[in-house]
């Protein structure tokens, strides 16, 4: 004897299968265009993040080196055009050496570079403010981010400004 089938069961038609490979197919695409894009804005916020880092590191450098009034030592110094800051007056400690060098490679990695320069605020006014106390400091950390494929690679920065008065 034979089982009897029931009528009301089918299974897949192969139009079926097919719509259905068709909607699975556009979804994969999709995931795999996505991915690139969003792994190069991973590094991309990864390399803006070590930027802003050793930028903020130099300014807490330079917002910590001694300027007295009395006695009248000058380790922050002030930057002559491009050139990194140089001690004044009575220099820093004896030394006329600035502690601030631009670097082209910063820890060795020449994705980076540093620069700091420092703008007397009696000479210009800094944020509007004219006062022989205070001195900007500008911190630039310049980095370099590779292109897509078969695109050139771009330079970015970062630029951080502080107030730093003597103390």
């Amino acid at each position: 004897m034979t089982p009897a089938i029931p009528s009301d069961e089918r299974g897949l038609t192969l139009v079926e299968i097919l719509v259905a490979l068709v909607v699975i197919s556009v979804g994969l695409i999709g995931i795999a265009v996505v991915v690139p894009v969003s792994s190069e804005a991973i590094q991309q916020g990864g390399q803006l993040s070590r930027a802003t880092f050793l930028a903020e590191q130099t300014l807490e450098q330079a917002r910590t080196a001694t300027w007295t009034a009395t006695p009248a030592v000058d380790c922050l110094g002030v930057s002559s055009g491009a050139a990194p800051p140089t001690p004044t007056g009575a220099g820093c400690h004896g030394t006329s050496v600035s502690r601030f060098p631009d670097e082209p490679a910063v820890g060795g990695d020449r994705t980076y570079r540093r620069t700091l320069r420092v703008a007397d605020c009696s000479v210009a006014p800094c944020g509007g403010v004219t006062d022989a106390a205070l001195r900007l400091v500008t911190v630039v950390v310049t980095y370099r981010t590779p292109g897509a494929t078969g695109q050139p690679t771009t330079d970015k920065a970062v630029t951080l400004e502080w107030l730093v008065t003597r103390r």
